[in-house]
């Protein structure tokens, strides 16, 4: 069993759940039941990632890494290329649940997991093949929740009454092909009526209305936080070509500025959440309480933002520092594995950054757990 968790890397799983929570922050939809698949989908093509990743490199490893499981003999080349291909057939399953965009979202990521593997780890082409991975989970997320966002809120337009008897006010768009209907109810129970003006992305209309996103315009509103996290990825991969050899001082410190601007930016909140003060997709459930801090959560989300991208800029920062002053082996292999820990704190820092400051609270959650199963199995 502790074979299979250093060949699939467990450790590192933690850093997954966020790309999906954060592309669903980015649209300003309360994660739901397609989130949770993109989720599942994501944890799966990730893992296909790491055995595939170890079957490739079964020669290298055999010379470099003699204790992976592979070249140890724990683990034979077969069963990780099997394990490898049931969890990319699993996440493509899980993804295909969540709609068709994001089926392809999904096959896009198992394409550029596989073609990574196989191909590119060594040219030119590998971090950039590793970013494009990472930033497709954060879409696939985004088109999951927008996929099902859509569709709650479309049901609700249809059938909510009308007249005096309807329950609060609210007001949904959508968009159609070249117009947009807005339906509402309280008040003064006025009827469903269509407009050709269509909103641009992102615009709320009204007290607690919100646009309702299909899964192309969510792949869209996510792209900022997808290019973040991806170029993240490109950084910390592009150290860790050396991390079994060491002697590049350029690499860590390049990461090292690079994280910088990365946790600049992810401390700004967007314009999308400044606008719609928080989550506005669905109405507010549960006790007086728990309502109630809806919006206090929302309105900590510029500050929880700008306090998470420090995190980030520290947890990524201080190995890569000491990598770029001594490039030996074991500092680098630590640079990466904090590059590794540092993706909970930025897919954090993105949440908040989007407005859903609870999404955030949960993703850094995760934080303890990592850093307790790297205790014993390591991330790299």
């Amino acid at each position: 069993m502790r074979a299979w968790a250093e060949l699939l890397r467990v450790s590192a799983l933690f850093t997954v759940p966020g790309d999906a929570l954060a592309g669903a922050a980015a649209l300003g939809a309360r994660p739901n039941r397609s989130t949770a698949l993109a989720v599942g989908a994501s944890l799966c093509l990730y893992e296909a990632g790491m055995a595939l990743n170890d079957w490739a490199d079964r020669e290298e490893d055999a010379i470099d890494r003699p204790h992976r499981p592979i070249p140890s003999g724990r683990i034979s080349p077969p069963a990780a290329l099997a394990a490898a291909g049931a969890l990319t057939a699993a996440g493509l399953a899980l993804a295909a649940r969540a709609g068709r965009t994001s089926l392809a979202v999904g096959t896009a990521l198992a394409a550029t997991v596989w073609a990574y593997d196989l191909r590119l780890k060594y040219t030119a082409a590998g971090p950039a093949a590793m970013g494009a991975a990472r930033a497709l989970d954060v879409l696939l997320g985004a088109t999951a929740t927008a996929t099902a966002t859509g569709n709650v809120l479309r049901d609700r337009a249809t059938s909510a009454p009308a007249g005096p008897g309807a329950a609060g006010p609210a007001a949904v768009v959508t968009r159609g092909s070249g117009n947009t209907s807005s339906a509402s109810a309280g008040g003064g129970g006025a009827a469903a009526r269509t407009s050709p003006r269509t909103p641009s992305p992102g615009t709320v209309t009204g007290a607690g209305a919100v646009r309702v996103t299909g899964p192309w315009d969510g792949l869209r509103t996510a792209l900022p936080s997808a290019t973040l996290l991806g170029a993240h990825t490109v950084a910390v991969t592009t150290v860790s070509r050396r991390e079994a050899q060491g002697g590049s001082t350029a690499a860590p410190l390049a990461a090292l500025v690079a994280t910088g601007v990365l946790g600049t930016l992810a401390g700004r909140p967007t314009d999308e959440a400044v606008a719609r003060g928080g989550f506005r997709a669905a109405p507010r459930r549960g006790t007086g309480a728990l309502r109630s801090a809806v919006p206090a959560l929302a309105a900590a989300g510029p500050a929880l933002a700008g306090a998470l991208a420090l995190v980030y800029t520290g947890t990524a920062g201080r190995p890569l520092l000491h990598a770029a002053l001594n490039p030996s082996p074991p500092l680098t292999q630590r640079a990466v594995g904090g590059g590794i820990r540092a993706m909970i704190p930025l897919q954090a820092a993105l949440a908040a950054r989007g407005g859903a400051a609870g999404i955030a609270l949960g993703v850094m959650g995760l934080v303890p757990l990592a850093r307790t199963f790297a205790r014993k199995v390591s991330p790299t």
